[in-house]
């Protein structure tokens, strides 16, 4: 029923790992022993939580840029979201525990606008209960049973069980938990580890997982359940608890110290979201988004703890530290064929505005017989020095400073063209975004902001001053987001140049965050739409020209998000002409692929690409050890295969196995060999030039036929 009220991120808390210089905290350290079968201490909602769910619900229904009425059909949203998110693959609930929670469906919405917890709690209460007894079985499994286990049957375990038929019975959930803890000790069995040390191992993992349950708090089973409110609203609305809340303002401050990393809770894992640019990871090039962080120990020598299944909060606090430190973290690598873990040092670090700043290169690209020199200038983010402008500091960095020295000293290198290089690019200062595009065209809008109501306000380049007006390409990838889609999308729109490399994020949201009487309300109020009227949310900016890349659209940006915002359109901000690139595409994308057909590097990221999908979308996996050997030394050979065909169409030394294989500095690119070799070039900035030169060869020819006209 309806009640009287009027109308950045997962879902999963996210925090950015830039940490101020906060020591280290041994989490399990000050967690008591509980006893397997200790029973599970239900949890009690708050008399303040009470009147924080009615402080969110005001906001989420009279300024979330989505207007949704809290009823029934909300209600049922919250309900799946919330189960969905505590067991999404469905392997601790039972079908009776489900149908028990089925009166819910209708009453969610009548509990939070009195703002009564309890049905959340009993949710969260039987979850906690059922976790605990996986846990205690598992436990027991290892004392009991573990010892005698064999690899040698057909067994196999099914790994992605979101649509999954919920077990009615315990003896069903018993022989799944059995099967993942074969699964678990044959992982370790493979990466080298003893049997003993194995179940040594695991056994401490599982009792810490105990500890934690058995240390809840009300505050634990609030942040859950209102996130999983707010996420039906749309990904980035998100509820902070006071501590969650610290953590926030901690990684938004302008002291960063730390990894450089953003991070988010994903099942029982640890997940890489994205590198911060300029950062201590990044600059590493060892740690990428999508790797899981399994593991984290201190300084060289350090023991490691197993992070599986810890809060993302207890995480933290492993990996943040004071400057000059080592953290040493296991993972679980997104690319590769290899999903066994390894282990990565990274030395924490201040993250400096500098260091993210642009930066220029001159590239050579061969055009038929001549030699075309190509300036690039490296955007890593949209960054402003708000201190320095408002005390007018005439030196005060932003990108559109940086941006416009940079291109006076490459006139005067003569330049035949330009790309804006926005890979990884994750946005930042919506005003630099504008004011940047204004480098490249006259005055006009840039980006149009619409607010809940559906009120518009135009976004303009005011200065008619243009700096560059020679060819230009903008080159993207799926890490390139917000503020990087609204200087790409108008490039794109006033046709003032190429769009080339691999769709966008597709962030084309704008968040606020409301102060609560505990904690604070992250909410999306508005939404970006281009000039042309698209909107860059959901979709991104779709290149002219698209280049192979390893990114899986399905797990990582805007779309792979649940209850993210569509893609829509609205009135267009200017009539634009861009029908003079349009003209040319066919021709560009015939002479890209003439071009690539037989370039080794574009050969390789296509077949690299189809080898991780194939490997990463196998649904069941063999807990047969023989098998298991086989099929890893088959997928090594594999990819081994690949990088030395790839090697030897470049003339490269081969290699004889993949771990004489250098670390590249980024997967997307044959970067940086440092086996002596040569800097090997960037294959996709090359072609990005090749393709602006067929560009500016098309188009001079087609201006000339006019002319002879």
């Amino acid at each position: 029923m309806k009640t009287s009220f009027s109308r950045f991120s997962p879902r999963t808390l996210v925090l950015n790992v830039l940490f101020g210089s906060l020591l280290s905290l041994q989490v399990s350290a000050s967690i008591p022993d509980v006893v397997p079968g200790t029973p599970f201490e239900p949890l009690k909602p708050t008399e303040s939580e009470a009147i924080t769910t009615q402080q969110i619900m005001s906001s989420l229904l009279r300024g979330h840029y989505e207007q949704k009425y809290l009823d029934d059909t909300l209600s049922a949203q919250v309900l799946d979201t919330l189960i969905k998110d505590l067991d999404s693959n469905h392997s601790y609930f039972l079908a009776s525990d489900i149908d028990s929670f089925e009166p819910f469906r209708t009453t969610l919405d009548e509990a939070l606008s009195r703002g009564n917890m309890a049905p959340a709690f009993v949710i969260y209460n039987r979850f906690q209960e059922r976790v605990s007894q996986r846990l205690t079985f598992l436990l027991n499994e290892l004392k009991d049973n573990a010892a005698d286990y064999t690899f040698d049957a057909n067994e196999t375990l099914e790994l992605d069980r979101e649509d999954a038929a919920w077990a009615k019975t315990t003896a069903e959930l018993d022989d799944l938990w059995r099967k993942r803890l074969k699964n678990s000790i044959l992982n370790l069995k493979l990466a080298g580890k003893e049997d003993e040390a194995s179940r040594e191992l695991l056994t401490k993992r599982y009792q810490n997982q105990l500890n934690r349950v058995h240390q809840s708090r009300p505050e634990d089973a609030y942040q859950v359940f209102m996130n999983a409110v707010t996420s039906t609203f749309d990904p980035h609305t998100q509820y902070f608890s006071p501590r969650n809340s610290e953590n926030f303002n901690i990684n938004m401050s302008l002291s960063l110290q730390g990894i450089g990393a953003v991070l988010q809770g994903e099942d029982e894992y640890t997940k890489v979201v994205r590198l911060v640019p300029g950062g201590p990871a990044a600059k590493a090039g060892n740690l990428e988004p999508g790797d899981m962080i399994t593991g984290v120990a201190q300084g060289k020598d350090g023991e490691f703890v197993d992070v599986i299944g810890w809060r993302l909060d207890e995480v933290v606090d492993l990996i943040r530290g004071p400057k000059d430190s080592t953290v040493r973290l296991e993972i679980l690598p997104a690319s590769g064929t290899d999903t066994s873990s390894r282990q990565i040092d990274i030395v924490r670090d201040e993250v400096k505005l500098e260091e993210q700043s642009a930066q220029k290169d001159i590239i050579e690209v061969q055009d038929g017989e001549k030699t075309r020199r190509i300036g690039v200038i490296d955007i890593p983010t949209f960054y402003i020095d708000f201190q320095g402008r408002m005390e007018n500091r005439p030196d005060y960095r932003s990108t559109t400073r940086d941006v416009s020295r940079l291109i006076n000293e490459l006139k005067r290198d003569n330049i035949d063209g330009l790309i804006i290089d926005l890979r990884n690019n994750g946005g930042g200062s919506l005003e630099e975004a504008i004011s940047l595009t204004g480098l490249f065209i006259p005055v006009g809008p840039v980006v149009q902001v619409r607010g809940p109501r559906g009120h518009i306000s135009i976004e303009r380049d005011r200065d008619p001053e243009v700096l560059y007006g020679g060819p230009l390409t903008v080159l993207t990838n799926r890490l390139s987001a917000s503020a990087s889609e609204i200087f790409a999308g108008a490039i794109q729109d006033y046709g003032r140049g190429l769009i080339v490399g691999g769709q966008t994020f597709g962030k084309g949201t704008v968040q606020s965050l409301r102060p609560l009487s505990e904690g604070q309300l992250k909410i999306t109020q508005a939404k970006f739409y281009r000039v042309s009227g698209d909107s860059t949310q959901n979709q991104g900016v779709i290149p002219d020209i698209l280049f192979p890349s390893l990114f899986d659209n399905d797990k990582i940006g805007e779309s792979s998000l649940p209850q993210a915002l569509p893609w829509d359109t609205i009135k267009p901000a200017a009539e634009l002409d861009r029908s003079q690139i349009r003209r040319q595409l066919s021709q560009l994308q015939e002479r890209h692929s003439e071009r690539t057909r037989d370039n080794p590097d574009f050969i390789y990221m296509k077949e690299q690409k189809a080898l991780i999908s194939e490997i990463r979308n196998k649904t069941e996996i063999s807990l047969n050890e023989t098998v298991r050997r086989e099929e890893r030394a088959a997928n090594e050979e594999r990819e081994l295969a690949l990088e030395n065909k790839r090697r030897k169409a470049k003339g490269i030394p081969l290699l004889v196995s993949l771990e004489e294989k250098p670390e590249e500095e980024n997967p997307q690119i044959a970067d940086t060999e440092k086996d002596g070799l040569d800097k090997e070039s960037d294959p996709l900035l090359e072609e990005a030039g090749s393709i602006m030169m067929d560009y500016v060869d098309l188009t001079i020819g087609s201006h000339l036929t006019a002319q002879r006209r």
